[in-house]
C-alpha cells in the first residue's frame, strides 16, 4: 500500500509539473504585462486547489505548498526569469517582509519559548497532575478543553497555541488522541471569535462594512452565524454522545498518533524538567499571558489615548498587540520564576531557542501558506470572486445567503484566510442589500462570516488550521483529513439552515431547525457506522 501511494505521488508530482511547463509557452507573450493574462480567471483557484489536492494525496505538505506556489508564479508570469522573481522577491519574501505577517511570528516563537518554559518549571506536568484526579475521563477532559476554548476568545492565535499548551497533559493523561484535541482546539478558535464582540475579529468585519454601523451589525449577526454556532453544538453532541467517525474514529484508539509527526513537541528535554513544580507554575504564568496579550491590543486601538474599551478592541491591531503582550509576558514569567526560585536566569534562557525550534515547522508553512496567498492575489482570485458573486445576486435574493455561504467556504477554503474573504465578500452585500432589504443584508453578512470561517475551518493552509495543529502537537495533515468530515457535516447543515433563513428572515424559526437536524444526522451515523476491526476483534 506505502509503495502504491509513493507511486501515485511520484504520478501526480509530474502531471502537476506538466501543468506548470504548459502556461510558460502559451503565455510567456504577456510576461511583461501589468496583469496577467489568467487575471481573474478560473486559473486563479489552480494554485490553492493544486497544493490542497496533493497535501491530501501525498500527506507531505511543505512540497505541496511549495509547487502549488510555483504554479501560481508560472501562471502569474508565463517565463522561468518572471517565475523565479515572483516567487522569490513578490512572493517570500513579501510574506516575510510584511509587518503584520512578522508580527504573528513574533507572537509564534514567544509563545513557544513561554510553553517551554511552563515545561521546564514543571507546572504543565504538576497541571496535568492535578487535574488527572480531578478529570479522571475522556469525556471530562474533552469538555474542559472546549469550555476553556470558548473562554479564549479574544483572538484565535492566541487561543489555538494557548489551549493547546494548557491541555495537552490533561488530554495525553486521559487518552484523548492528538487529531481530537487539534479538532477542538481548532473549532474553539475561529467559529468562537466570530461570535464574539470584544475579539480582533469582530475587528476585521466592522473594518469593512462601509456607509453603516458595523459593529452594530456584527451584533446582530451573531444569532444567524450558523456555521459557528452549530460547530459549538456539534463538539458538545460528539463528546456528550462519546462517538467518533470517519478518519476520526479510526485514529481514535492509535496511542502511537499521539506523537506530532511534523511538531517537535516541547517537552524535549524532559530530564532537565523540574519534579516538584506546583500548579501555580503554570496558572499563574497564563493569566499574565492573557492580561499582557489583552492590555496590548487595546493599547493598539488607543485605549490609553482616550478610546472606549469596546473601540479599543474593535479599532486594535492583533498582530502588534499579541507581540508586544507576548514579549512583556515573558519577561514577566521570566522575573517571577526567578523570585520564587523555580528556574533561574540561565535555564529560563535555554528555553529560548527551544521554543524557537518547537515552532519552526508551523513557522514553514505559515510563511509557504502566506506566500501561496500573494500568488492567487497576484492572479485576481478576489475578483473573479467578485465578479461571480454580483452575476448571482440579482434572481436568487432569498437563496442568496445560502450562495453566498457556499462561495465564502470556497474561497477561505482555496485563500487559507477568512479576513481577506470578509473583505471581499462583505462590501458586496453591503452594495446590494443597502436600503433595500437591511434584515437580509443582516442575514447575508452573517453567511459571509459563516462561510468564511468554515473554509478557513476547513482549509490545511489556513493559519489557524496550521495553528491548531502546533498547539495540540499533532501531525498536519492527520489534523486535517480528520477533521475535514466534521466542518463539512457542519457546513452541509448550515447551507440548508441559510436556506430556511432567507425564506423566514428569522433566527429564532431557522437556528432551532438547523440544531434539530445537526442532532438528527449525528444519531444517524452512530447508528449507522459499522463497528472498526478492532471493535470486532475486541467484541
Amino acid at each position: 500500500m506505502e509503495s502504491f501511494r509513493n507511486r501515485a505521488a511520484r504520478i501526480v508530482m509530474l502531471v502537476t509539473s506538466l501543468i506548470m511547463i504548459c502556461p510558460m509557452f502559451a503565455f510567456a507573450e504577456e510576461a511583461g504585462a501589468e496583469e496577467p493574462a489568467l487575471y481573474a480567471t478560473a486559473w486563479a483557484i489552480v494554485p490553492p486547489v493544486a497544493a490542497i489536492l496533493l497535501a491530501l494525496i501525498t500527506k507531505e505538505v511543505y512540497s505541496s505548498l511549495f509547487i502549488g506556489v510555483v504554479i501560481g508564479g508560472v501562471l502569474y508570469a508565463g517565463s522561468f526569469e518572471g517565475t523565479l522573481t515572483h516567487v522569490i522577491s513578490d512572493g517570500i519574501v513579501g510574506s516575510l517582509s510584511d509587518a503584520y505577517n512578522v508580527g504573528i511570528l513574533v507572537f509564534l516563537v514567544i509563545l513557544g519559548v513561554i510553553v517551554a518554559l511552563l515545561n521546564k518549571s514543571g507546572g504543565s506536568k504538576a497541571f496535568g497532575v492535578w487535574a488527572s484526579k480531578r478529570i479522571k475521563t475522556k469525556t471530562g477532559a474533552q469538555l474542559a478543553t472546549i469550555v476553556l476554548g470558548i473562554l479564549i476568545f479574544v483572538d484565535d492565535y492566541f487561543n489555538c497555541l494557548t489551549v493547546g499548551s494548557v491541555m495537552s497533559p490533561l488530554a495525553e493523561a486521559n487518552g484523548v488522541n492528538r487529531t481530537k484535541l487539534a479538532y477542538l482546539i481548532d473549532a474553539t478558535a475561529a467559529p468562537v471569535c466570530i461570535i464574539a464582540p470584544i475579539s480582533s475579529w469582530a475587528a476585521a468585519v466592522t473594518g469593512f462594512v462601509e456607509g453603516e454601523n458595523g459593529f452594530t451589525l456584527f451584533i446582530q449577526a451573531i444569532p444567524f452565524n450558523f456555521y459557528a454556532l452549530l460547530t459549538i453544538a456539534m463538539m458538545f453532541l460528539i463528546v456528550g454522545m462519546k462517538f467518533d467517525y470517519a478518519k476520526m474514529r479510526e485514529y481514535a484508539d492509535k496511542i502511537q498518533e499521539q506523537k506530532a509527526d511534523d511538531t517537535e513537541a516541547l517537552t524535549t528535554d524532559k530530564a532537565s524538567h523540574r519534579k516538584d513544580g506546583k500548579v501555580i507554575d503554570l496558572v499563574l504564568p497564563i493569566i499574565i499571558l492573557i492580561i499582557s496579550c489583552v492590555v496590548g491590543m487595546i493599547y493598539t486601538g488607543g485605549f490609553f489615548s482616550g478610546t472606549g474599551f469596546v473601540e479599543a478592541f474593535s479599532g486594535c491591531d492583533a498582530s502588534v498587540g499579541l507581540s508586544l503582550g507576548s514579549i512583556f509576558a515573558l519577561i514577566i514569567i521570566v522575573i517571577v520564576y526567578m523570585a520564587r526560585g523555580v528556574l533561574g536566569f540561565k535555564e529560563s534562557m535555554d528555553c529560548i531557542p527551544e521554543g524557537f525550534k518547537a515552532m519552526v515547522a508551523p513557522i514553514l508553512i505559515l510563511t509557504l501558506a502566506w506566500t501561496l496567498k500573494s500568488m492567487t492575489d497576484s492572479l485576481g482570485l478576489a475578483e473573479f470572486v467578485s465578479v461571480a458573486t454580483e452575476s448571482a445576486a440579482g434572481s436568487f435574493m432569498n437563496l442568496l445567503p445560502a450562495i453566498i455561504f457556499a462561495i465564502g467556504c470556497f474561497l477561505a477554503f482555496a485563500s487559507g484566510t477568512s479576513w481577506g474573504t470578509f473583505g471581499i465578500l462583505i462590501p458586496i452585500v453591503v452594495e446590494v442589500f443597502q436600503g433595500n432589504d437591511p434584515q437580509l443584508m443582516i442575514i447575508s453578512i452573517s453567511a459571509c462570516m459563516a462561510g468564511a470561517v468554515c473554509g478557513d475551518h476547513c482549509s490545511p493552509i489556513s493559519d489557524t488550521t496550521i495553528m491548531s495543529s502546533a498547539g495540540a502537537r499533532c501531525n498536519h495533515v492527520a489534523h486535517v483529513t480528520t477533521q475535514l468530515p466534521y466542518a463539512m457535516t457542519v457546513a452541509a447543515i448550515s447551507f440548508v439552515t441559510y436556506i430556511i433563513a432567507g425564506f423566514t428572515r428569522s433566527a429564532w424559526i431557522s437556528l432551532p431547525a438547523g440544531l434539530l437536524i445537526l442532532v438528527v444526522v449525528l444519531v444517524v451515523i452512530k447508528k449507522t457506522q459499522k463497528p472498526l476491526k478492532t471493535e470486532s476483534i475486541q467484541a
